[in-house]
């Protein structure tokens, strides 16, 4: 068996994944990129904005803990854990973190490989999975 270093690994836990600041300190992602896709681990602090904007890939979502009001081409919708959303190429969208913030999933096809370029923060806990909740 052979065993990789950190980064170039397949197998990560995500507490190893650099921290970037994708709007600031208030919009923070964890990413793990494919050869077609990324998955990111997107904090937001309580009440964190995430402005308008638009971009080629397309989004698909889960809110793991906490609270975010989506809206997407004119829908809006406030969603705790278990809501998704879907954002197709090209399509407005814009959201807000609730009083407690939020932890969600998102998966983007092609890689958001603008990311790249973002601002990394000091390694930090992630706010999810909460200390207890995974074993070995």
């Amino acid at each position: 068996m052979t065993t990789r270093s950190t980064a170039d690994s397949n197998l990560r836990d995500i507490t190893d994944v650099p921290v970037l600041d994708v709007w600031g300190e208030t919009v923070q992602a964890r990413v793990i990129a494919g050869n077609n896709a990324s998955l990111a681990l997107v904090e937001l602090a309580p009440n964190a904005i995430v402005p308008e904007h638009r971009h080629v890939q397309e989004q698909l979502g889960l809110c793991i803990r906490g609270s975010i009001t989506f809206t997407i081409d004119g829908e809006r919708r406030t969603l705790g854990p278990g809501g998704t959303w879907r954002i197709t190429s090209n399509l407005l969208h814009d959201g807000v973190a609730g009083p407690d913030g939020a932890t969600v999933v998102d998966i983007f096809s092609p890689l958001r490989s603008d990311w790249d370029a973002l601002p990394r923060s000091a390694p930090r806990q992630p706010r999810w999975p909460e200390p207890g909740d995974t074993e070995g």
